[in-house]
C-alpha cells in the first residue's frame, strides 16, 4: 500500500501527464516514452539492489524503446509469470511478472488510476491515494459513533469477505465494466492483453502482485459499492479490498441486506461470500477489521496481530510496529516491546 501511495502522489505532483481524460488518447499517454520512463522511476524505487532490476537498468533505454516500439506496433505480448508463496500473515500465492511487464503495469496505472478513481465511492479504502487501512479503521470508528449516537443506542454490524476474490474475477465481466469508461480501441487491446495474461481457472483470475490488479479489483468491486450505496441505500458501508462492513440498528435488516448482497454478487459479478467469514453481531462485542478490534470506547489490536508483533519485533522493525500502534490503544504492548528491545 505504501508503494501505491508514493506512486499516486508522484502522479499528482508531476505535470507530465494529464492522466484523466476520456478523450481517445489514453493509449498514446500510456505508451509514450515519457510515461514509460516515469513509470520506470516509480517502479524501481526500493528495488535498485535486486539483480533483475539492475540488469534491466543496464540497458534501460534499449529496453524501454523496444517496449515502446512493440506497443505502438501492437505486437506486444505479456510474458509468463513466476509463481511463489509468501506469508503476510496468511499464505498467499503470488504471480510475479518480468521487469518490463511490471514497468508497463505502472505506466497503465499512471493513466487509468485518475480516470477510474473519481467514479469510486468515498468509503472504498484499498490501494487509493489518501486512503489505506488506518483511514478505513478510523472511518469505521466514526461511523459507529454516529450510528450509535455516541454509544447511547445499540447497533449491529455485518462483516463479510468475498470468497477467493482475486481468483474469481471474471475477465469478460471486468472487461465489460472497463468498456463503459474506455472507448479507445488500442487501450482496450492493451488492457485485454494484461487481463488475459493470467488465469486461475478458464476466463477468471487476477494475479496478486500486479499494480494493475489492485486497480482492476477496485473497478470490479465498485459495482458492489454502487449497489450497496444507491440500491440498498446503506448509509454506513465501507470496503477494503474484498472485506466490507455495514452498520444497522437491527440485526434483521442486516440479514436481509446480506441476502441481497449475496444475490447481487452471484448474479452480476459471479462472486460468492466466504461462508465462514460472515458475521452479524452487536457493536459492543467488537468489530474485527483489518487487524484491529473496534469497540465502543477503544480500538485495540487483534490478538493474533499482537502475538505476531511480539514474535517478530526487533530493533529494525520496531519503529514500524510502534507507528501501527499509534492508531489504537496499544500502551501495554508498547511497554512489552520497549522492555525487550533497547531503543
Amino acid at each position: 500500500m505504501k508503494k501505491l501511495v508514493k506512486l499516486t502522489n508522484s502522479m499528482n505532483q508531476r505535470n507530465g501527464l494529464a492522466g484523466g481524460g476520456l478523450n481517445g488518447h489514453d493509449f498514446d499517454e500510456i505508451v509514450s516514452l515519457e510515461n514509460l520512463f516515469l513509470a520506470w522511476k516509480e517502479f524501481k524505487r526500493g528495488k535498485t539492489k535486486k539483480s533483475d532490476v539492475r540488469q534491466f537498468e543496464f540497458n534501460l533505454e534499449d529496453n524501454l524503446f523496444e517496449l515502446h516500439s512493440e506497443l505502438i506496433s501492437r505486437i506486444y505480448h505479456h510474458s509468463d509469470y513466476t509463481s511463489f508463496y509468501i506469508t503476510d500473515p496468511k499464505l498467499r500465492h503470488i504471480h510475479k511478472a518480468c521487469i518490463r511487464d511490471r514497468v508497463l503495469h505502472h505506466a497503465i496505472f499512471r493513466v487509468l488510476y485518475l480516470i477510474f478513481d473519481r467514479s469510486f465511492i468515498f468509503d472504498s479504502y484499498s490501494c487509493r491515494l489518501g486512503k489505506g487501512t488506518h483511514r478505513a479503521v478510523k472511518q469505521l470508528k466514526q461511523f459507529c459513533q454516529k450510528a450509535s449516537q455516541n454509544n447511547s443506542t445499540n447497533i449491529f454490524t455485518l462483516k463479510c469477505d468475498v470468497r477467493k476474490f482475486f481468483d474469481s474475477v471474471d475477465h469478460d465481466i471486468l472487461f465489460g465494466i472497463i468498456k463503459r469508461k474506455i472507448s479507445d480501441r488500442e487501450t482496450l487491446w492493451l488492457l485485454d492483453s494484461i487481463i488475459s495474461s493470467y488465469h486461475a481457472t478458464s476466463g477468471k483470475g487476477l494475479p496478486i502482485g500486479n499494480v494493475t490488479s489492485q486497480l482492476f479489483a477496485n473497478i470490479y468491486l465498485n459495482e458492489l459499492d454502487q449497489f450497496v450505496k444507491h440500491n440498498l441505500k446503506s448509509r454506513y458501508y465501507l470496503r477494503y479490498c474484498d472485506d466490507f462492513v455495514i452498520l444497522g440498528d437491527r440485526g434483521r435488516y442486516l440479514k436481509e441486506t446480506l441476502s441481497k448482497i449475496a444475490d447481487f454478487l452471484n448474479d452480476k459479478l459471479k462472486l460468492s461470500l466466504h461462508p465462514n467469514k460472515i458475521s452479524i453481531r452487536k457493536y459492543r462485542q467488537g468489530i474485527d477489521f483489518l487487524g484491529y478490534i473496534v469497540r465502543p470506547y477503544c480500538v485495540t489490536l487483534r490478538t493474533n496481530t499482537k502475538r505476531r508483533i511480539l514474535k517478530k519485533a526487533n530493533a529494525g522493525n520496531l519503529s514500524s510496529y510502534l507507528g501501527m500502534m499509534k492508531h489504537c490503544d496499544g500502551e501495554k504492548i508498547k511497554k512489552l516491546l520497549r522492555g525487550r528491545l533497547v531503543i
